[in-house]
């Protein structure tokens, strides 16, 4: 494992450490923002672009289809929307990589995925 890999590895970690202790809110009961970053978590060196992943891996198309089942309300949606655009910019998250992910992970997905999305309209 290369050295930039490793350094990438452990800023990811950290941040994702640093978000889980700062933005633990619920989204209505169902999951919490940061329980929500955690199921994103094997998604991380596809979502940023490090590493050797040209594709998610079975690890992250299920962590993200678990946080999926979660989001059955707008409310549920609208919450999760607003955690994810809040916390995907700190980690690096590629906007291109992150809106192709449900593509790739065969997901049907009920938000938008862009930085500029107004997250109170998802319905």
């Amino acid at each position: 494992m290369g050295i930039k890999k490793v350094q990438s590895s452990v800023s990811f970690v950290m941040m994702l450490f640093m978000v889980l202790m700062i933005n633990n809110e619920v989204v209505n009961g169902a999951v919490s923002c940061g329980d929500a970053v955690s199921d994103l978590v094997p998604c991380g060196s596809y979502l940023m672009g490090s590493g050797t992943n040209s594709s998610p891996t079975k690890e992250c198309c299920d962590g993200a289809r678990k946080l999926n089942q979660f989001a059955t309300t707008t409310a549920d949606r609208q919450s999760l929307c607003a955690c994810l655009k809040q916390t995907g910019p700190s980690f690096g998250v590629q906007a291109d990589k992150a809106k192709q992910l449900p593509v790739l992970c065969k997901l049907k997905l009920n938000i938008p995925i862009s930085p500029n999305v107004d997250c109170s309209k998802v319905q």
